[in-house]
């Protein structure tokens, strides 16, 4: 089976996936949580499922065993570059399940929209900046969901601000990378009533709009074949929820991970959120409220993720060899060198673009290098199949007719 058609295979399986997932998680470029500066390069366009799980058992006993609490959810994230700097992005929840005695469950949940503007800043510049929208619009569904963020019937928006800090300026993923994202939320739910119970009951309203930030700071380090991550992220309510509010309180995660890349259009990844904010319990429970389920936290103190990513577009991405890769990036340093040398014949840092120069010479230096290897390892092929050739055409001639 050629590439093209495994990427296909394994887009189908995506599409039909019901494993755990999350909901607000970056499918382009750069970590899984926290957002990189960098948008998609104009026509490609990627597919992301991530999966995510977590499981507790209670207190609550039934038929004399103790209840075990299971928290999946599914989602895709399909990420399209309309340019150079416009990044479009839609989420969808595919699968949400808490799972107890009840076994309730619920298939095609909230649509997320995001548009970037990013990688921003001067070429060859270290620092790259970004800002993304983003929104939520709702299913109707019961809401109010222990163990996952705060969300309402009610659309939502907000907006991220997002820098990221590479090593390597032309090649920020083959490199060591830092990235800063500040957001804020508006989840818009004046009017909001956050039980299944009848008004005369639950009188609680939400009566001022429920607004937090959202932050995050991660580091990845890429190796030839995986990349390491570390991730913190977590929110910060400016104004709390209700008190009928399962998840009211601020959280922070620490996520460290791992990324294969198998392929140059596919990565696979497997993280765990350990949660390093203390378990605190703000919800106020009892007979006009929502119930309680005795052991169990309102956010988990762990989830797996684990995650498929495939680039579909462009096709070219399946046939291109390593020699390929090569000579564009040796055509992407050609253009660099003139941007540098450009911008900096007009300034008095003539030391400093000296520098800059040498560091471009070394890389190009050592993709040369490469390529050369690949060229002599071509070579050498030609030269061993050429003596067997020789040997059958001479035994071929004295054979007797």
């Amino acid at each position: 089976m050629s590439k093209g058609n495994v990427a296909v295979t394994v887009v189908g399986i995506l599409c039909f996936n019901v494993m755990p997932g999350m909901s607000q998680i970056n499918g382009g470029r750069g970590p899984l949580h926290v957002r990189s500066a960098w948008s998609l390069d104009a026509g490609y366009f990627t597919i992301y499922s991530h999966n995510r799980i977590f499981g507790k058992v209670s207190n609550v006993s039934r038929n004399s065993s103790p209840v075990t609490y299971w928290n999946f959810q599914s989602s895709l994230s399909l990420n399209y570059g309309l340019s150079s700097d416009f990044e479009l992005s839609l989420a969808p929840i595919l699968y949400q399940d808490v799972s107890n005695d009840d076994k309730k469950r619920n298939f095609l949940d909230d649509l997320y929209f995001f548009l970037k503007f990013g990688s921003l800043g001067a070429k060859g510049s270290k620092m790259n900046y970004a800002l993304e929208l983003g929104a939520r619009l709702p299913k109707t569904a019961p809401r109010n969901v222990i163990f996952e963020p705060y969300a309402t019937n009610k659309f939502a928006f907000g907006a991220t601000g997002i820098i990221s800090y590479v090593r390597d300026p032309l090649y920020p993923d083959d490199g060591f990378n830092l990235h800063f994202n500040l957001g804020y939320w508006n989840h818009n739910d004046v009017g909001e009533r956050l039980t299944s119970l009848d008004a005369a009951i639950d009188t609680v309203q939400v009566t001022k709009m429920t607004q937090e930030w959202r932050y995050g700071v991660a580091m990845a380090v890429p190796l030839e074949r995986f990349d390491l991550r570390l991730e913190l992220f977590g929110n910060s309510f400016i104004q709390e929820p209700p008190a009928t509010a399962y998840s009211r309180e601020n959280a922070t995660y620490l996520c460290p991970g791992i990324v294969y890349k198998p392929y140059r259009w596919m990565s696979i990844d497997c993280s765990v959120d350990l949660r390093v904010s203390a378990d605190v319990d703000e919800t106020a429970y009892g007979a006009n409220s929502v119930a309680q389920a005795p052991g169990l936290p309102n956010y988990p103190a762990w989830r797996l993720n684990f995650g498929v990513k495939l680039t579909v577009l462009p096709r070219s991405l399946y046939s291109l060899s390593e020699r390929d890769v090569l000579m564009k990036k040796a055509e992407s340093r050609r253009e660099l060198f003139e941007q540098i040398i450009k911008e900096r014949r007009e300034t008095d840092s003539a030391e400093a673009e000296l520098e800059a120069i040498k560091e471009e010479r070394r890389k190009a230096e050592q993709e040369l290098a490469r390529l050369q290897k690949l060229l002599e390892g071509d070579t050498k092929k030609q030269e061993e199949k050429k003596p067997a050739a020789d040997s059958t055409a001479a035994t071929r001639e004295r054979k007797p007719r």
